[in-house]
């Protein structure tokens, strides 16, 4: 294993990755980069290999905290530094793992120490120890949102706070905050996606030239890494002197009022919420002229700020990917150029006439070449060939026009007739309606599972409902319990002083109960039937609105459908919600309905995710009408299935999809199989009952009615 980083110069491509780095490397106030990219694209090569280009910095001895001797924190929990010695060294880069506790980003207080013997002895987190460098977080779409809410409330203060029971410990926190993410594996919420200054999509060439220079690279830097690091030794002494040379000149670049006009204007047009877009980009405009060597930011500077900044804070719905119109970008710069007041003319001087310029001719004496409003060359005119150009259609030139039939001459067109979608072929996929909230399901009990907002669960957020002995390293101390375990002892261990004779035994940790979230799998019906009477676009509507829910209570979700001869599993289960919005946009219908089969897979699928995450409850959404048709036994093999279901404790809810005066109630007779709820769709917007309710306990005959 070598410590011989990958050089930064030696990446190939990826052009708007690299200015992201290098811009936050020359301002951290710019507020840190999001990388979004597929697998193996070199994220966390490139953003390791940035460390290796930063300046050294002065530390004082002794700290934990990495004061600055030219300026030491005055609220530093190592002292005030007074005349302390001090010496150098190279930035940070400090990596944050997926699994992260908070107590190991902020530091944590040795509990123990603090009741026994009255001291405040304090473990600085990772916080402190990336101060003045770079915080590197792998897969940050995969950390609690809690931990992600800490992590950037720390890199937009520049401070870390650390209360524990009573006791506060402040220390500075400013880092270069980077972080990579694969879309695949699941979103970030559009509040923390503001957090991040800028963000940066990234993708794997498709050149086949670049692609086998990649790799030429790469297996060079695998068989020798201090030979290939060499080679690019002074490219890299280079980018650091420039990376250098633009922080000293950072404080001198100038944000002009037509600059800072054209900013709010861009953020203005795309409708971006709050201020921060704003001041990101100012920032980042002020870094980009520094970088380029300027001390005045020009518009190419907004542009290109708001092509780094803006993508992941324009408004939209949590289906949308982060992007950014550059057509609209280009005509807001545009018209906000045009609205700028033209720059006084300067004062004429006086000339005398015998000093004119000798080619300023008379008008009446130049040629046609010279007329600027004549017919020469330059204009296109008689002497250039080409003659004035006739304008254009709308729908293209003259010639083009010509060619296409009058609407007159068009042929009618012929009607349509309107037939009814046979049950035993597919028909084209239909849009789904608009989404709307729905009810709140839940999976009853309490788990232990991921932190999110469905289900009732122990997690380390939410309010304490009790203490217990510690389950490993004591973390939560609930002060209360441990000293009411250790009071009728104090006699019996000698107490003596105002001290509280504390053994292991006594400590007692909270436990706090919050929400958790859960593994919803949808089994959609894609048969024929489905798709009778416009069905099938409602249905769509309903399952995109529980999506939604999904999306915004951080669950994980899966979609098997079942049609034809059996049942497919559409989306295995995953984080990124989005992707499952897009498997259901596309689903088509038609054939027969194998109920029982579409049962049955999402027995096995739930059978490999109680593997994989035993803790993940999961909550079964059946989006039918119930029926069930491939065979004689198709009714009694689907409640089969369902029972199998029930037997295991799955919570599930029914959709009842079906619609129309006659209703045949198959859809709550196999609820009831499920010991589910079944809800219409009519029911399941959160507008239509009086409150939100949980209803996905074990059917009993009171919790039938109530449904």
């Amino acid at each position: 294993m070598t410590d011989v980083r990958y050089p930064f110069t030696a990446i190939v491509g990826m052009a708007d990755l690299r200015l992201g780095l290098l811009l936050n490397a020359v301002s951290p106030a710019v507020g840190g980069v999001l990388v979004r990219g597929e697998k193996g694209t070199a994220k966390s090569t490139m953003v390791r290999a940035l460390a290796g280009l930063l300046p050294s910095i002065a530390t004082v001895d002794g700290c934990r905290f990495a004061c600055d001797p030219a300026g030491p924190d005055p609220q530093c929990p190592d002292g005030a530094h007074t005349g302390a010695a001090s010496s150098e060294r190279p930035a940070r880069l400090v990596e944050l793992p997926v699994g992260v506790s908070e107590d190991r980003i902020v530091g944590s207080l040795d509990l123990e120490r603090a009741l026994a013997e009255g001291v405040t002895a304090y473990e600085p987190g990772l916080l402190a120890r990336a101060h003045r460098g770079v915080l590197y977080i792998d897969e940050v779409n995969l950390l609690q949102d809690h931990v992600v809410d800490l992590l950037l409330d720390a890199a937009a203060m520049g401070r870390s706070y650390v209360e524990r029971e009573g006791v506060s410990v402040r220390h500075a926190a400013r880092f270069l905050l980077v972080g990579t993410m694969n879309p695949e594996e699941g979103e970030l919420r559009p509040q923390l996606l503001d957090r991040f200054g800028l963000t940066v999509e990234i993708a794997a060439t498709r050149e086949p030239v670049e692609r086998a220079e990649v790799v030429r690279r790469r297996l060079s830097y695998d068989a020798d890494p201090a030979a290939f690091a060499a080679r690019f030794a002074e490219d890299e002494r280079a980018l650091a002197d420039r990376i250098t040379a633009a922080r000293e000149l950072l404080p001198r670049v100038e944000l002009t009022d037509t600059a800072l006009r054209q900013i709010t204007a861009v953020c203005a047009a795309f409708e971006v919420d709050g201020l921060r877009a704003d001041i990101v980009m100012a920032r980042t405009a002020v870094a980009l002229a520094a970088w380029a060597g300027r001390t005045e930011v020009l518009a190419e500077d907004v542009r290109k700020a708001a092509q780094l900044a803006l993508p992941h804070r324009r408004r939209r719905n949590p289906f949308d990917a982060p992007g950014l119109d550059e057509e609209q970008l280009d005509r807001v710069l545009e018209e906000q150029a045009a609205q700028e007041p033209e720059p006084e003319p300067e004062p004429a001087q006086a000339q005398d006439p015998d000093s004119q310029d000798p080619d300023a001719q008379d008008p009446d004496s130049r040629g046609p070449e010279d007329d600027p409003d004549g017919d020469g060359p330059q204009d296109g005119g008689p002497d250039g060939g080409g003659g004035a150009p006739e304008p254009a259609g709308p729908d293209g030139p003259p010639e083009a026009a010509a060619d296409t039939p009058a609407p007159d001459d068009a042929p009618a067109p012929q009607p349509v007739p309107l037939q009814p979608p046979s049950p035993a072929r597919e028909t084209a996929p239909v849009a789904a309606g608009d989404p709307y909230r729905t009810r709140l399901f839940a999976v009853d009990g309490t788990g232990r599972g991921a932190q999110g907002r469905r289900s009732p669960a122990e997690t380390d957020g939410g309010h304490t409902v009790r203490a217990r002995r510690p389950r490993g390293r004591l973390a939560r101390l609930h002060l209360s319990a441990t000293l009411r375990a250790a009071a009728p002892h104090q006699l019996a261990r000698g107490r003596s002083s105002r001290a509280l004779v504390l053994h292991k035994d006594d400590f007692r940790e909270q436990v706090r109960q919050g929400r958790e979230s859960n593994l919803v799998l949808f089994v959609v019906d894609a048969s024929g039937s489905m798709a009778a009477r416009q069905r099938m676009t409602a249905v769509k509507g309903a399952v995109l609105s529980l999506l939604m829910d999904a999306y915004q209570r951080r669950d994980k979700i899966g979609m098997i459908t079942f049609r034809g001869a059996g049942a497919e599993l559409a989306l295995p289960p995953t984080s990124s919600v989005e992707v499952g919005a897009a498997r259901l946009e596309s689903l088509p219908t038609g054939g027969r309905t194998p109920l029982a089969e579409g049962l049955l897979r999402a027995h096995e699928v739930l059978r490999v995710e109680r593997l994989r995450d035993p803790d993940r409850r999961p909550l079964l959404v059946v989006v039918t009408d119930g029926r069930a048709t491939g065979g004689r036994d198709a009714v009694a093999r689907s409640h089969r299935a369902a029972g199998l279901l029930a037997g295991q404790g799955v919570a599930s809810v029914v959709l009842d999809c079906e619609s129309g005066p006659v209703r045949l109630g198959l859809a709550r007779t196999l609820a009831g199989r499920l010991r589910a709820t079944a809800v219409s769709l009519d029911e399941l917007r959160a507008d239509g009952v009086a409150s939100l309710v949980r209803e996905n306990r074990p059917t009993t005959t009171a919790s039938r009615k109530a449904a």
